[in-house]
């Protein structure tokens, strides 16, 4: 922890070296996850509520999906980069250092411009939390809480299974956006109104729906099974994979004797 620290606090005295443009980029970031709160809003003031769901409680959902992918983006960015590490030989430097090869590569970039994005969804949170209709008990805080670290595993492990497949190849990788970005911006509406099969496929392989329908039915009192409640936990263990993932990757990977 202290040498993540130490790596943190490098990222942040780099960022402020250059104090406008990073706030300029803060808000940037703002502004874009503002356009797409926009977008819940006329589609809601249109139909009143969208699969059983009203714009309060939309927006409860929305938040927790953009705070964790936020919060991925921000601190675990440099598995997104993990293709340039390999393409520059950045990755053969780190694997002659006495540390761990995914401690590093997470250490290697932090994008802290994702704070606007954050910012953003934890606006709409505090908005949604005393009108979603949840009666908000330590229980419910706990389960909203372990939906936001299991929506940020899950998200991690996709930019991991995302850096582990360059192992083999630094092309064709942009289909990986269908469950990263595309999970965030689908994630706004509850998974279960895009049809029970994309909803499937995302709780028995891709478990984003385990960190956003399932306890959300169970905060909304949709569903009182404790199963629900504890569906978050399915995305750490979904990080078991993804490190196998990478470790086999790593086993055949080639320097690229640069």
């Amino acid at each position: 922890m202290r040498l993540y620290l130490k790596f943190l606090g490098i990222h942040v005295r780099s960022a402020m070296q250059y104090k406008s443009s990073f706030f300029a980029t803060v808000f940037g970031q703002l502004l874009t996850s503002f356009s797409a709160l926009l977008v819940i809003f006329f589609v809601t003031e249109r139909y009143n509520e969208v699969g059983g769901f009203t714009y309060q409680q939309i927006l409860l959902c929305a938040s927790v999906v953009w705070a964790a992918f936020a919060l991925s983006e921000c601190f675990f960015r440099g598995f997104d980069m993990f293709p340039s590490m390999i393409g520059n030989g950045e990755f053969d430097r780190a694997l002659l250092r006495p540390c761990n090869e995914i401690f590093l590569v997470l250490c290697s970039k932090l994008e802290l411009t994702r704070l606007g994005r954050l910012i953003q969804a934890a606006m709409m949170l505090i908005y949604a939390l005393p009108r979603c209709g949840v009666s908000w008990t330590l229980p419910r805080i706990l389960v909203l809480v372990f939906m936001l670290l299991g929506g940020m595993a899950a998200f991690s492990g996709l930019f991991l299974i995302y850096a582990a497949l360059s192992f083999f190849t630094l092309d064709g990788l942009e289909f990986m956006n269908i469950f990263t970005d595309g999970g965030r911006e689908h994630g706004a509406y509850p998974f279960a109104v895009y049809g029970k099969p994309v909803l499937t496929l995302l709780t028995c392989i891709i478990p984003l729906a385990c960190f956003q329908y399932w306890p959300l039915t169970w905060l909304l009192g949709q569903n009182n099974s404790l199963l629900c409640a504890l569906a978050p936990a399915a995305c750490f263990i979904f990080l078991i994979p993804c490190v196998l993932l990478w470790k086999f990757g790593l086993r055949h990977y080639k320097s690229t004797g640069s």
